[in-house]
C-alpha cells in the first residue's frame, strides 16, 4: 500500500522568497491549488491523513480531510525546519543559502538536529501506516519530504531528485521496506493560473 508525501500550497512568503515565520497561512492561491489537491485525492481510497501542526499545511490538509471524510492527526515532527532568528527575513539579503547552512541558527535548529526529527517522523509514519488497511497522506513542507526522500526511501528506477518541490506536490511511496519511490513531485492536478510555483522555495 501507498504512502502519499505531499507539500503544503503556496504562501504569499513562498512567492516573495522570505523565509517563513511558524504561524504563515496559505495564500489565496494556495487555498485554490489545496481544493484541486483535494479533489485528486478524492478517489485514491485514503484511509489516513497526518499533518504538519503548522497553518500552511494544516490549511492544505483541512482540504483533504472535508473532500476525504477522514480526521486530520497532527505531528509536530513534521514541521520545516525551523530557521529560529532568520524566519521573515528574506533569502537574497542573506548573503548565503539558508537551506544548505549545517549550523543551527539563533533559536533554530541545525541540520543534524533537522535530520534526526525527519527520521523519527519517518518512523512514526511507517508504524501509522502498518496500523490503518490502506493509504496514508502526509501533509508536510518541502524540506522534510527532501530529507526522507534522500535518506529514507529508494529512488531507484529513473528518478532523479528535482531542484524543487511544487507547492501541494505529490510524491508517492511504497510503505513496505525498502519503501520504493513511485510517483515524484506530480503537480498534474494545479490548472492555468493554480500552478504558479516555480519560483516557490522549500525552506521556512
Amino acid at each position: 500500500m501507498t504512502i502519499y508525501l505531499i507539500r503544503h500550497g503556496e504562501t504569499d512568503l513562498n512567492v516573495a522568497r522570505i523565509l517563513q515565520p511558524a504561524d504563515t497561512p496559505l495564500s489565496a492561491r494556495g487555498l485554490a491549488q489545496a481544493r484541486l489537491l483535494a479533489q485528486r485525492l478524492s478517489g485514491c481510497g485514503l484511509v489516513g491523513l497526518i499533518s504538519s501542526h503548522l497553518p500552511r499545511a494544516l490549511q492544505t490538509a483541512r482540504e483533504i480531510e472535508l473532500l476525504c471524510a477522514l480526521p486530520t492527526q497532527l505531528s509536530e515532527l513534521l514541521q520545516e525546519r525551523n530557521f529560529g532568528d532568520l524566519r521573515g527575513l528574506p533569502y537574497d539579503d542573506l548573503g548565503f543559502n539558508p537551506l544548505l547552512m549545517s549550523g543551527a541558527p539563533a533559536g533554530g535548529e541545525s541540520a543534524a538536529e533537522f535530520s534526526q526529527r525527519v527520521a523519527e517522523a519517518f518512523r512514526c509514519i511507517v508504524r501509522l501506516r502498518a496500523s490503518i488497511t490502506g493509504p496514508l497522506a502526509v501533509v508536510t513542507h518541502g524540506m522534510v519530504i527532501r530529507e526522507m526522500l534522500l535518506h529514507h526511501m529508494n529512488m531507484a528506477g529513473g528518478f532523479e531528485m528535482p531542484p524543487h518541490l511544487g507547492n501541494t506536490s505529490v510524491s508517492t511511496v511504497e510503505a513496505e521496506v525498502p519503501h520504493r519511490v513511485t510517483l515524484l513531485n506530480c503537480t498534474r492536478h494545479l490548472q492555468g493560473a493554480h500552478a504558479h510555483d516555480d519560483e516557490s522555495l522549500e525552506g521556512g
